[in-house]
């Protein structure tokens, strides 16, 4: 009989434990989320191209490798597995309330009188004698279970949401892997454009002298004025003056490259000093259509899965506007001897139901900001959509302008160099004023500097079109922790 009442408690409770508090999440659909069917701008809308390795379609084995290494060695990137190392734990912790919590207990204890404590006997004949009761012994076992019934759903809600919180932080670890992998391909392309641009100085210098040796000579041969010498002269320091910023433009991205995949900044001089061509991709790239964009962009993907767990908070919030019910038992011995223990064992099983009764409103503002949490993850995860849209177009044209420079560049670059070969003819020939001479170099230089830098802006605009599109990455696998990592205190982390 003792019994019944726990047995009607479990009775009522169960049917209770299988509803869950809260709005079960539902994905969002593109038009919920403004994405067009098309993109703005002309975009190659065919199936999209896997571009799980893209820095591969640019043909540098160079680049391929800084790339690997950053994969492998960026510290941004060990932080990012750190952060899903630690959102993993969360996860299991939270899977742990689902279940009971049981405790064991052992004691033992001896008491011993520290004043008195003595017995006087009369003997049989006559006499009295007195004697010690000595200590005594205590030795106790025990077991406690305690289990939190989850009547409405409310650590059900928080186990969905620690799995979502995990999933995401999947997601940003892999935005952060393919924006190092771009920043690591950019810097190469910037630092090998730097190279370029280093030599067109150089090569400029260099005829800058002949010129220079040249207008010395016509000054003393008293063909021309000292103006010519001077201008000369000028125009020398100027170009030999962009040089030191070149080379210190030159040694930052070097050094960034170091950095990104994680060593010193000047590791990776040697290994660039060999000037290479700017890399250079392929001239179309399959992007698909907008909506591809929502399943390959991770940081997209992260957004959602924000949502998703805003979504189950609301449930943990709303289980507590309802009671609460716990149970437990619980098992002990005990005895004076050891021996004997198990002679006598009790055991005792509880029921506990609390209902907050009044709270000022707390629980009820904890819902609503729960709810107002949700809303903002929802405006986050659409923002994020636009925003990679965006990316993309942008993208597109800023690599269509590129191409369109380049080819214009090259026109004035043969125009230029044309220009220059006739100029310094006739200037050696005294058909020409040094002035000329002066404004054809100088058109050459700019021209062989805007062909360097358009090609430059086409690599870098095609790998921002890679990164927007979410390459460098299988988006058909949810990262996860990894199932056992050295810690830089010593340790382990053992996976679950």
């Amino acid at each position: 009989m003792a019994r019944r009442p726990l047995v009607l408690t479990l009775a009522v409770a169960l049917p209770l434990a299988a509803c869950a508090a809260g709005p079960d999440y539902r994905p969002r659909t593109a038009p919920e989320l403004g994405v067009p069917d098309g993109y703005s701008v002309p975009v190659d809308q065919r199936a999209r191209e896997d571009l799980t390795r893209w820095w591969e379609k640019f043909d540098d084995p160079q680049l391929a490798s800084l790339v690997q290494r950053a994969q492998a060695a960026n510290l941004d990137i060990a932080q990012a597995v750190t952060r899903l190392r630690q959102a993993r734990e969360s996860l299991v912790q939270q899977r742990a309330s689902l279940l009971p919590s049981v405790s064991a207990s052992a004691g033992a204890s001896r008491s011993e009188s520290l004043r008195g404590g003595t017995t006087t006997t009369t003997l049989p004949d006559g006499s009295v004698t007195s004697f010690s009761t000595g200590g005594r012994n205590s030795f106790s076992l025990g077991a406690d279970a305690n289990y939190q019934v989850d009547l409405f759903g409310g650590v059900r809600r928080g186990v969905e949401s620690a799995r979502a919180d995990y999933q995401a932080a999947g997601f940003d670890y892999a935005t952060v892997l393919i924006s190092i992998e771009a920043e690591t391909a950019r810097n190469y392309v910037l630092a090998r454009s730097a190279q370029a641009q280093l030599a067109n100085a150089r090569e400029a210098l260099a005829l800058q002298d002949d010129d220079l040796q040249i207008a010395q000579w016509r000054v003393q041969a008293g063909l021309v004025s000292s103006l010519d010498q001077e201008q000369a002269r000028a125009q020398r320091a100027q170009t030999a003056a962009g040089i030191p910023s070149l080379e210190a433009s030159y040694n930052g991205f070097v050094s960034r490259l170091g950095v990104l995949t994680g060593q010193a900044p000047g590791a990776l001089k040697g290994e660039l000093e060999a000037v290479r061509p700017i890399p250079r991709g392929p001239g179309q790239v399959a992007a698909g259509i907008p909506a591809e964009a929502l399943r390959q962009r991770p940081d997209i993907r992260a957004a959602e899965r924000n949502l998703a767990s805003a979504t189950a908070r609301i449930g943990v919030a709303e289980a507590q506007l309802y009671p609460s019910l716990a149970i437990g038992g619980s098992i002990d011995a005990g005895s004076s001897a050891l021996s004997s223990i198990f002679d006598v064992i009790t055991g005792r099983l509880f029921a506990n139901i609390a209902q907050t009764i009044f709270d000022a409103g707390r629980t009820r503002s904890q819902v609503r900001s729960a709810q107002a949490a949700a809303d903002g993850a929802f405006l986050a995860y659409k923002q994020t959509v636009l925003t990679s849209l965006e990316d993309i177009e942008n993208a597109v044209v800023a690599l269509d302008s590129a191409r369109r420079r380049e080819a214009e560049f090259r026109i004035a670059l043969e125009a230029a160099n044309n220009q220059a070969i006739l100029a310094r003819m006739q200037y050696r020939s005294g058909l020409t004023d040094y002035t000329t001479l002066n404004q054809a170099q100088n058109a050459l230089l700019s021209a062989r500097n805007g062909v360097v830098n358009a090609q430059s802006d086409q690599s870098t605009a095609l790998i921002q079109l890679y990164l927007s599109l979410g390459g460098g990455w299988d988006s058909n696998v949810t990262p996860e922790a990894p199932a056992r990592t050295s810690s830089t205190t010593g340790g382990t982390a053992d996976g679950n």
